[in-house]
Formats: C-alpha cells, structure tokens, sequence
C-alpha cells in the first residue's frame, strides 16, 4: 500500500530514500539527464535521472515509456539549491502500466479545461480527464463544501435524514418526472424529496436531505443537469421570514468557511471565490414588480409566467448581489406552499437568484399544514383524487404544524462560488440533455 505522497515530500516530512508510486506527466531530455514530473493525487514533484548514475535500461526505460503511463521511482530527496525546490534523485525506475490511450491534450497537462472546443471529448473521456489537476481542484471543493454544509446544519440543530430515491408520486408533473418499472409498479427517481422531509419534520421538527435528484426537463441552461445533488431542509413551527433569514446565514456561514480552507482550490483554478454570499440581507422584489420591470424593458412576459434564464439575468443587473423574489404564483409553483391570504394568487414562496448571471440558485417556502388548503391545492393540480398523494395527504391529517423549507442545487452552489462556466463542470459525470448516459 502507497504510504507516502507528493504532498509529504513537498513539506520536507520525507527525507533521504525514498519510494513513490504516481503518473508521468510530463518529460524532458537535456543531453544525460531525464527530468520527470511525476504526479499523484496530492501534487506534483520534479525527479531527475542521471544517465552516468543508472544502468542503461532503466534511463531508456525512463526515455521510452509513454507520458501518463503509471511508474514508481526509488531515490534520494534533495533541495535544489537553484529555488529551494524538493527533487528525487532516482536510483531505480519501474513501470507499473503503460499508457496505451492517447488523448490530446493530455488530462494532466495545463491546458483551458473550459475551452467550448474542448467540451465534447471532456465529457466522451470525462472518466480520463478527471485526473486533470483543475477538475481535481473542483471536486476537491465539492467535497470540502459538502462537509461545510453538513457542519451548519448539525451546528443548528438539525439530523440528517435519508430520504429515498424511488418515489411514487412526482411533485411537478410525470412529464418532468423519470419513471421506472419496480417489480411492475411504474415508479419514479425522485424530483425533491421534500415528501419525505415533511413526514419527518413532524418527528425530528429540524432535517436536511443530501442527495440526488432527477428530472427530465427539455432545458438546456448553464444552470440544468437532469441528474443533480439536492440540498434540502424543514423546520417545523416556522413562517416564510424564518426560512429566509436560516438560508441567508448558511449561504454566508459557507461563503466564509471556504474563503478559509479552498485557498489551494482556487491557486489550481487560478480564480477568485465570489463572496456575495456575505452581502446578506439580501434585498428582495416581488414577483409581480419584477414582471412590470421586465415588460418596462420589452420582454414578452405576464403575470402567472415563469421567470426565464435571461429575464433572471435583466434583473440581476438592478443589484450588486444575490436577490429574493417574492410572492411566486400559484399557477407556477406545485402544490405544497402556503397561498399567501393578502393576495390568493401568490404563495408564500421566495426564489434566491445568484449575482454574476448564475441564475435562480435555492427556493424557500412556506408548506401547507391544513388539509383544507392542501385539498384545494391538490385539486387546482389535477392530483386531488390521485392516489399515489395518499400518503402526503395522511401527514396533514395527523397533527401537521406550521412548516418550512428550502431546496438548492449543489452544483449551482458551486457555479456561483468558483465563478464556473456551467454546472456541468461542478459534478463528476455530468448527465445533461440530449446526450447519451457515458460514460
């Protein structure tokens, strides 16, 4: 088992011989010395081979083996005295398993990982470019950020609850919805699994769900993915303003937390984390002004339509930060959310758009509790009689309170904060539109 790293070299917590196993990334040749660059999953490190000082199969071996290919070297660590640099001086060279795949540009080579010219073989080979140190950097910061949003949510009194991924009932409509056949049953992958945390609300009254969703969307956004991680949460006994002011100081508890610890992230990405998310409170407009600022700038739009990718962007530019829109229509959101009892044709929903033309990033809401608004609801969406919402309609039934919540797509987060280009780049193997499921 491999027990020593790039990383322990470059610290100096390794000294005199040593053996290190990783990947050739790159080589050059300068008269009797090889220099390699060597990479392993914590960096890279320069080692040198002296043809005086090793046999001739071994330097031919070091010359002749293919870059990417899988090596261990054995020698002595030394500073160079040139820029303080740590360098192994290599005694033996082996080469664990060659290279025989040949991609241009190379996956550990420094290149534009963003490049559009680029995106189809990156996604084709994603499963041989994930070895590139910039989509090592932000995965890297995919795991960090999701450590970060599970110490809020324990921090605040919250368990963490495993919803499940098939369902039996899709909360927008089975249009959006990936169906299944279970044993014969026509089935779903889950949308949301806010069913799910509203049944546990009444148990635990603080959850959050961590996982995937799945929907079928005919959207080809830089915002979509039709396989995406869900960062969900309810509070039991809470109103609309309750669930704003929580989501505003995760949103600012995250942002702060990876200015501290994603510095080397962002070295890799040569970026900038964008820190909007510090800006809190963050200013809001409803629905409803929106749609009249958006008509005032010529944008075919009505009151009872959604709000576009491109109409979100008009708006952003009337802030320096991220905004809430309230008061969504009825007539847009499913049926769980409260109506709002000052104007019946709005619920008590508000949708958090990100700064920098990032989108619609989080919803929050406040979800029915009364069986009588929710049969209303059911039945303004065609589900009242369906029953596959018996078992939604059995939680109001039996002592339901006042709850909330909030669900916000992972990699939109990550979008947002690493400026990246679109939220395909912030998942492993992104699953989008029109395209076939490789790898």
């Amino acid at each position: 088992m491999k027990t020593i790293y790039i990383s322990d070299l470059l610290s100096g917590n390794q000294t005199g011989n040593i053996v290190l196993s990783g990947w050739l990334s790159n080589r050059r040749h300068i008269g009797g010395v090889i220099f390699l660059d060597i990479s392993d999953s914590t960096g890279m490190i320069q080692a040198i081979i002296e043809k005086r000082k090793i046999s001739g199969v071994i330097f031919n071996a070091a010359l002749r083996v293919s870059l990417e290919s899988s090596i261990e070297v054995r020698g002595n660590m030394q500073k160079n005295s040139n820029n303080d640099q740590s360098e192994i001086f290599v005694s033996s060279f082996v080469v664990i398993n060659e290279n025989t795949l040949s991609l241009s540009p190379r996956p550990r080579s420094n290149f534009d990982i963003f490049d559009p010219s680029l995106t189809k073989q990156m996604l084709d080979y994603r499963h041989i470019y994930l070895r590139n140190p910039k989509i090592m950097a932000i995965l890297r910061f995919r795991g960090e950020l999701m450590q970060i949003i599970r110490e809020w949510f324990f921090q605040n009194r919250f368990i963490e609850f495993d919803a499940p991924i098939l369902t039996p009932a899709p909360l927008y409509d089975n249009r959006t919805a990936m169906s299944i056949d279970v044993h014969d049953q026509s089935v779903y992958l889950t949308q949301c699994a806010g069913f799910y945390l509203e049944a546990a609300v009444h148990a635990f009254e603080r959850v959050f769900n961590l996982g995937p969703s799945f929907r079928g969307e005919e959207s080809r956004s830089k915002r979509h993915l039709i396989e995406y991680w869900h960062v969900k949460a309810e509070v039991a006994f809470g109103n609309r303003e309750d669930i704003i002011s929580l989501v505003e100081d995760i949103i600012g508890y995250i942002t702060q937390e990876c200015i501290i610890r994603c510095k080397d992230t962002l070295r890799t990405l040569n970026s900038e984390l964008c820190v909007d998310g510090l800006k809190s409170p963050f200013p809001r407009i409803a629905y409803e002004d929106a749609i009249k600022y958006l008509q005032s700038k010529s944008y075919n739009t009505h009151f009872g339509k959604g709000i576009s990718t491109a109409e979100e962007e008009e708006l952003s530019k009337l802030y320096d930060s991220a905004f809430w829109i309230v008061g969504i229509p009825r007539s847009v959101e499913p049926f769980p959310y409260v109506i709002d009892e000052s104007d019946t044709r709005i619920t008590m929903v508000a949708d958090l758009i990100a700064s920098n033309g990032c989108g619609e990033l989080l919803g929050v809401a406040e979800k029915i509790h009364t069986s009588r608004m929710l049969d209303e609801r059911l039945e303004e969406k065609g589900k009242l009689d369906d029953p596959r919402y018996q078992f939604v309609k059995e939680v109001h039934d039996s002592g339901c309170v006042p709850h909330i919540a909030f669900g916000m797509g992972l990699e939109r987060l990550i979008r947002w904060l690493l400026n990246l280009p679109h939220v395909r780049d912030a998942i492993p193997f992104p699953r989008v539109i029109r395209r076939s499921i490789a790898p």
